[in-house]
């Protein structure tokens, strides 16, 4: 009687305890579900139909095995790409980790620390595509459009009292002559003697402000020769040509050379005022041809070309640069308020310096915190594409491409080769995998 009533009791017990488990699955089941099939949908699908695709032509009808991957690494826009990522990832990371660390450690000392971190974290709050046109227009050639060459020249200016006169050339039948740029004398002339040059060919809107009419230049001594130099046109027509008369501008700033005969410089001046100059310490009854140096009749001072092939992988890194610092800077002051400062106080009792106390305490105690941001910022770089697409003009493109740029171009930019596109997809995602893994680890030790 006893074990016919066990044997019930035993089956009850096992399916109370399948039942549990059934709801433990789907407990666990409508947690991990929805996750599951997004990570299915918008990871691991998109990853293997990118092998397979790879594996395609650029129609997506022939299969062609490995003939996407030779091409790839045949291509010379994909090593230029290959290479610039290389660049980035030797530069940007590095150079943004210390920024943000001397930043963070920095301003830590300071009482408006907070404001500070603020602004630096701004440039978070811009869109990729916003920061690349504001460092297009910033690092414009011209100084009238690029803010960076205008303070070039602006400095320029203020080191030089050379002004320049484009366009400007001699008045004809006046004893002056123009040679590769060189506007000078057409005969020898004496110390003690005057010169004058009147010039032609000069905008009004070429004259520096203030200019002042033309006067004729003082008496020269036995050792001087003097003169002017001059813009010899009346606004509104008129006057004499060659003659210094009045409504004709002088021309200040220009450097005024006295040639000997063997062709070596034995003086100069730059005109003043009005445009007179006087050359002094010349040998009296010497002769000599008097120029005005073609450096004279230049663009006058001008910037860089930070947008050419040469600079505008720069450019491109410093607007990562001012993007991301904020970043690390955040990252890593907030690792800094969670440090012991015992152990910093403690050193600094027992004699240690600033320095000594950032590189012995500091900076091993940010390790972690310093591996993270560099790794996090590896990947992104990698990744770059936005500023790399938007502030290059089209001739200089090429130089600074990257792989996420030569994959969006070579897939549909023009190149409609999807095939090809898949395969630098796929590079593109074994150049990230070992960072990516690096920070899973990491992530799975502090959790450990």
């Amino acid at each position: 009687m006893s074990r016919t009533q066990t044997v019930p009791i035993a089956l009850r017990s096992g399916s109370v305890r399948h039942r549990g488990r059934l709801r433990q699955w789907l407990l666990v089941g409508s947690f991990l579900g929805p996750a599951l099939l997004a990570l299915g949908a918008l990871v691991v699908y998109p990853i293997v139909y990118t092998v397979i695709r790879s594996l395609f032509d650029r129609s997506g009808t022939a299969f062609v095995g490995w003939e996407n991957y030779v091409t790839m690494f045949t291509n010379d826009t994909t090593f230029t790409a290959i290479r610039n990522n290389l660049v980035w990832v030797i530069v940007a990371p590095v150079t943004v980790t210390i920024i943000g660390l001397l930043l963070a450690v920095l301003v830590d000392k300071i009482g408006w620390k907070t404001a500070f971190r603020l602004i630096v974290f701004m440039p978070m709050a811009i869109s990729m595509l916003a920061a690349g046109v504001i460092f297009r227009g910033m690092f414009q050639e011209s100084p009238q459009l690029g803010v960076v060459n205008a303070a070039i020249t602006g400095v320029q200016s203020i080191f030089t009292d050379q002004a320049s006169y484009p366009g400007a050339k001699p008045r004809e039948g006046v004893g002056i002559e123009a040679d590769q740029g060189i506007i000078a004398s057409t005969q020898e002339v004496t110390a003690g003697e005057t010169v004058d040059f009147p010039l032609i060919g000069v905008k009004r809107s070429a004259l520096p402000e203030g200019s002042s009419e033309a006067r004729a230049a003082s008496a020269p001594g036995d050792t001087q020769i003097s003169g002017t130099v001059f813009l010899d046109v009346v606004r509104g027509g008129g006057g004499t040509d060659g003659e210094l008369e009045a409504g004709k501008t002088g021309l200040e700033g220009v450097r005024v050379d006295a040639v000997d005969v063997d062709g070596s410089i034995r003086g100069y001046a730059t005109t003043g005022a009005g445009g007179t100059y006087t050359i002094d310490g010349l040998d009296a009854g010497s002769s000599y041809r008097i120029a005005l140096p073609a450096s004279n009749f230049g663009e006058g001072a001008a910037g860089v070309s930070w947008l050419s092939a040469s600079w505008i992988n720069v450019v491109v890194i410093l607007a990562y640069i001012w993007i991301w610092a904020g970043f690390a800077m955040v990252m890593i002051a907030s690792g800094l308020s969670a440090m012991d400062r015992s152990l910093q106080d403690a050193a600094r009792t027992d004699g240690a310096n600033e320095w000594q106390v950032f590189s012995k305490i500091t900076a091993p105690l940010l390790a972690p915190v310093l591996l993270v941001v560099f790794v996090t910022l590896i990947i992104n770089v990698l990744k770059i594409f936005d500023l790399v697409y938007v502030i290059p003009p089209g001739a200089s493109k090429p130089a600074a491409n990257v792989i996420a740029v030569e994959m969006w171009t070579v897939s549909f930019g023009g190149g409609n080769n999807q095939g090809l596109g898949s395969a630098l997809a796929i590079l593109l995602l074994i150049l990230v995998l070992p960072s990516m893994i690096v920070n899973v680890r990491r992530f799975r030790a502090e959790r450990g």
